[in-house]
């Protein structure tokens, strides 16, 4: 995993300002190099400028970037963020047709199968990216994201110019544009977040890669073209042959996914994606006589303040244990406490450049940076929820039905406090709506199916494209905050695109959520833990956290001069602050309830006053 940034403008010639524009790139690189600090390198040309900041997983001694080559005449440069796990298949067509290799990166062949096939090559790889290609024979630039949207990249166009880089710090680097919101900024981050709708930047002028697409940028503008997309069609395959399938592509995903040059290690839960991917990720240690290193994550205290509650019914710990009896890994618990968590809270929004997940993307960032310690690359149990059908709103019908979001039931929650005016102004509900109203008109659709059927197909689209987005924003953020690379197989396009087909009888077999993805790894997995009831990321219970809070937040409501002042009624504030705050309903996902709705206002005011943001 690296960090990737640069520009490009038709109109301009870098090249008479070399020392100016060489320092942009050097800044871009600076504003990304937790992403990775084992290399550095740029490239400048007439038009275009690259940057890039690497952390070395394969052919640390030959992989350096930007690469470059020169062939008939023509030359062409590539920065790349990511891994591609099936070079073997993807290497000797390429050889055969006369390309010669200097490196065993995948970059190189990202490089070569550019140049040989065209931009139709994205479709070939299988892996997590983003990258950026120049091709000085058609004077274009070329960005691509990978289909689940694992690796970021931002860009904008100002001036005639298209900046982009892994995360926005980068693309504050550049004279041209500078950090600005508006009222739909507000909107996306009040009504939405902390997910995005697709392509949005939140910043003015900021865009994102959508997931699936690729963008060629020429002298005529940019081009944008949907290569991937999850399409509606018939399952024939038998329940037997189904789980057979899903058997087959969960283990040869994980073994594709352990490739690499430097020790790999999983995070362990103790729920049972991340026990499936621990178990298969372990054999493949064991077969190279190696043993696996794995974490586990809790929270101070939560043995003695931990609440059973209909989305976390126990604690993991347990399960962790009854895990490593079965499969022998070199473990690490993980603990973090209260003061940690909060004093969090503002480095992961620099992590994000944007409010998040409030405590769940602190206390990931404190994790990861403690695995960072001892491992380059973590693989996780990512995606399985949203793939398989894992969550309540899946299955209980008053969230199956909801004309909405269902992670986001109750959007009263989230204007308890705001100013009743920009309340008004903004319209919240009706903004979730039209997004909402915006993925329902363009989901897939198979013809005749019955309209439970196509409703839940609706509500697997949904989750795909906006929950599971958010959550590998939060997993890419967190880990490579500390140069982490997080890889999530469950994610892999095949997976996705068979099991997004496979009828809601067969994922929920004999009534019990994920039923398709526990039989296809039932011999992986003790009985105990294989029909565990699902159990979300683990969150602090300790009282001393929701006090340290209220006082945190306190302290900003009661100064008139803190960026959120104008968007909050005080008295409202005030009063929430000492009312009890879980609320009944999380207003975000399975977590979020009415601590985390203060942690959300404490990101948003910090983003704000480190960004200068104001309406």
């Amino acid at each position: 995993m690296c960090g990737i940034s640069g520009f490009c403008n038709f109109n301009q010639n870098y090249l008479q300002a070399t020392p100016h524009w060489e320092s942009i790139l050097s800044n871009m690189h600076k504003s990304l190099s937790h992403r990775g600090e084992d290399g550095y390198g740029t490239y400048l040309r007439e038009h275009v400028g690259l940057a890039h900041a690497r952390l070395s997983i394969r052919d640390i001694a030959g992989g350096a970037q930007p690469m470059s080559c020169t062939l008939g005449g023509n030359e062409y440069a590539i920065v790349y963020n990511g891994e591609i796990y099936n070079t073997d298949t993807l290497r000797p067509p390429l050889e055969k047709a006369g390309y010669h290799f200097q490196t065993s990166s995948d970059t190189e062949i990202i490089l070569y199968a550019y140049i040989h096939y065209g931009t139709s090559f994205v479709s070939l790889l299988n892996g997590i990216f983003s990258f950026a290609i120049w091709d000085a024979s058609l004077e274009s630039l070329f960005l691509c994201r990978d289909r689940a949207g694992t690796k970021p990249l931002f860009y904008s166009i100002k001036e005639d110019t298209l900046i982009f880089g892994s995360e926005p710090k980068a693309l504050f680097c550049h004279p041209a544009l500078t950090p600005k919101i508006n009222l739909e900024s507000l909107r996306e981050v009040l009504a939405i977040g902390p997910a995005r709708t697709p392509g949005c930047g939140i910043f003015c002028d900021m865009q994102e890669v959508r997931p699936g697409y690729c963008m060629t940028f020429t002298r005529e503008g940019i081009l944008e073209l949907m290569y991937w997309d999850l399409k509606a069609k018939e399952h024939t395959d038998s329940y037997s042959q189904t789980v057979d399938y899903v058997s087959f592509l969960v283990r040869d995903t994980v073994r594709r996914q352990m490739v690499s040059d430097v020790p790999v290690c999983t995070f362990l839960s103790g729920g049972l994606d991340s026990s499936i991917v621990t178990a298969l990720a372990a054999a493949c240690q064991k077969e190279k006589g190696e043993t696996l290193n794995t974490f586990s994550f809790d929270f101070t205290d939560n043995d003695i303040y931990f609440q059973s509650n209909s989305f976390q019914p126990e604690r993991d710990d347990p399960y962790v244990r009854l895990m490593l009896s079965q499969c022998q890994t070199n473990h690490t618990y993980l603990e973090c406490d209260p003061t940690a968590l909060v004093d969090l809270l503002s480095a992961s929004t620099d992590a994000k450049d944007l409010p998040g997940m409030a405590d769940v993307d602190a206390s990931l960032l404190y994790f990861c940076a403690l695995v960072a310690k001892k491992n380059k690359v973590a693989l996780t149990g990512e995606c399985a929820d949203e793939i398989f059908g894992g969550y309540p709103w899946f299955y209980r019908e008053e969230f199956l039905s909801r004309d909405g979001f269902p992670w986001s039931a109750d959007l009263s929650v989230r204007t308890l406090f705001l100013d009743a005016s920009l309340n008004r102004e903004l319209s919240l509900l009706e903004y979730s709506h039209a997004r909402y109203l915006d993925t329902l008109k363009n989901a897939p659709k198979l013809d005749g199916e019955a309209s439970d059927d196509a409703r839940r197909r609706f509500v697997f689209y949904l989750n795909i494209k906006w929950f599971m987005q958010t959550l590998l924003d939060r997993m890419d953020r967190t880990s490579m905050y500390s140069g982490l690379e997080a890889r999530v197989p469950f994610a892999d396009h095949r997976i996705m695109e068979y099991v997004f087909n496979v009828p809601w009888e067969m994922k929920y077999q004999n009534g019990v959520e994920k039923a398709l993805l526990r039989d296809a790894c039932a011999d992986l997995l003790p009985q105990e833990l294989l029909t565990r009831k699902k159990s979300p990321y683990p969150k602090t219970y300790h009282p001393g956290y929701e006090a340290l809070l209220a006082d945190r937040f306190l302290k900003i409501i009661e100064d008139s001069n803190a960026p959120i002042a104008p968007l909050i009624d005080k008295t409202l504030a005030r009063k929430f602050v000492f009312s009890h705050k879980e609320l009944g309903k999380p207003w975000f996902g399975q977590l979020m309830a009415g601590p985390q709705l203060m942690a959300y206002f404490i990101q948003i005011n910090y983003w704000m006053e480190k960004y200068h943001l104001s309406i």
